[in-house]
């Protein structure tokens, strides 16, 4: 749903862009404006970018389910902004050459069409930012959103305990959100408690009432879900970190992003041009008209350069967050496993795949006992798991059960 509201907002931008091109083209054609011209075929530049934007969020939701794009089509996003973020440097560069031109051998500047047409322009990309934002922040759902979704997919945590598998969850379905714990195994313990302890250094302690198919804690849980949580049972403890979800770089639409720092690109720059116009007509200072271009060459050559990092760096399977993969290898690493082999990378806006490879003591769990661990990451959409216990590990060459492709290394 995100995508094709941010596909939607695009479009109506390019539409906005197109009109304003060709009542400019048109008009300055009738009364003989070269400017009015000029900043008409510029917003055809803008316009152009933003297509890219708009075609690559098309072309994603159209080839969704092509089985030939294994990983799905979300990195194409990626492509686009990339593409974008080339552009914004190739505009960035012209702008700065007219500046420093316009420096060495000024131009004769017509004031009374100059001003006007920025601040019209400025009025299009005020619109134009209007119609795309929250498409980078809001395009996506939020974990701790009330009155809905039922307990947070990844605020559930499996425990292997003496009493077996214990499930413990912050629920929040209608209700304050309050912690539940279900026990798989046949045993339950006579003392039950979890203490929370938050970065400040804060304490609380939890009681539960029995509800018949799970336990349920007295106290509400308050904002934010941020805590390390010691659940005792009887005599024994068991650490757990919560934490709040990483939105800013899992859920990043940078092809969005790129449409969205065209449009500020574009406005940064009107207000640069009405700034320099102005001083240069009531205080003559005429160098202030390219300095204030060459003052939003750098500033675009600046956010060019930051959305060709983020993209390039999806486009070539970097980490996308080295935060990421310690809150994976913690929650693999809980129960005393040892992770002996780790991939995160970007599959689009929302999802990261993993390569996981776990050495285990406990020839009793499997991959589905991890997918389940992991299971509390929501962002975590394509996971391969291989498990190793430790006799498959300590096996001698050639031994009945040793693989002999793996290496512990």
């Amino acid at each position: 749903m995100g995508h094709e509201r941010n596909e939607r907002r695009t479009w109506a931008v390019i539409w906005l862009c197109v009109v304003m091109m060709l009542a400019e083209i048109v008009g300055g054609g009738l009364f003989g404006s070269l400017a009015l011209v000029a900043d008409g075929l510029h917003m055809s530049t803008h316009a152009g970018a933003l297509l890219i934007a708009a075609l690559a969020y098309t072309y994603s939701r159209r080839h969704a389910n092509d089985a030939r794009f294994v990983f799905g089509t979300g990195k194409l996003g990626d492509l686009a902004g990339f593409t974008s973020a080339i552009v914004l440097a190739m505009i960035a560069l012209l702008i700065g050459y007219e500046a420093v031109m316009r420096l060495l051998s000024s131009v004769r500047i017509d004031f009374n069409e100059a001003i006007p047409i920025a601040a019209v322009g400025l009025l299009v990309n005020l619109a134009s930012a209007w119609l795309l934002s929250g498409g980078d922040q809001h395009g996506h759902h939020h974990g701790h959103s009330h009155g809905h979704g039922g307990a947070h997919h990844e605020e559930t945590r499996l425990v292997d305990t003496a009493f077996g598998v214990v499930a413990m969850e912050v629920f929040e379905e209608g209700v304050p959100p309050r912690f539940r714990l279900r026990f798989e195994g046949q045993k339950t313990p006579s003392a039950i408690t979890i203490e929370t302890i938050r970065p400040d250094g804060r304490r609380q302690n939890f009681a539960f009432a029995d509800r018949g198919a799970y336990l349920e804690s007295l106290d509400e849980i308050p904002e934010p879900h941020e805590f390390k949580a010691l659940l005792r049972l009887d005599t024994a403890t068991y650490d757990l970190a919560f934490t709040e979800h990483d939105h800013a770089t899992v859920q990043r639409d940078n092809n969005m992003r790129a449409a969205y720092i065209h449009v500020i690109a574009d406005a940064a720059i009107s207000v640069l041009a009405i700034t320099g116009l102005v001083l240069a007509r009531y205080f003559g200072w005429v160098w202030m008209d390219p300095a204030a271009g060459m003052v939003g060459a750098l500033v675009i050559a600046n956010w060019s350069y930051g959305l060709l990092r983020d993209t390039s760096g999806t486009l070539l399977d970097m980490n996308p967050d080295q935060h990421l993969m310690d809150k994976v290898r913690e929650t693999i690493e809980a129960g005393g496993d040892r992770l002996l082999d780790l991939h995160l990378w970007r599959l689009g806006p929302g999802h990261i795949g993993a390569i996981v490879s776990v050495l285990t003591p406990e020839e009793r769990r499997d991959a589905a006992f991890y997918r389940a661990r992991l299971g509390r990451f929501g962002w975590l959409s394509h996971v391969t798991i291989e498990v190793r216990s430790q006799r498959e590990a300590e096996a001698p060459e050639g031994a009945p059960g040793r693989d002999p492709g793996y290496s512990p290394g």
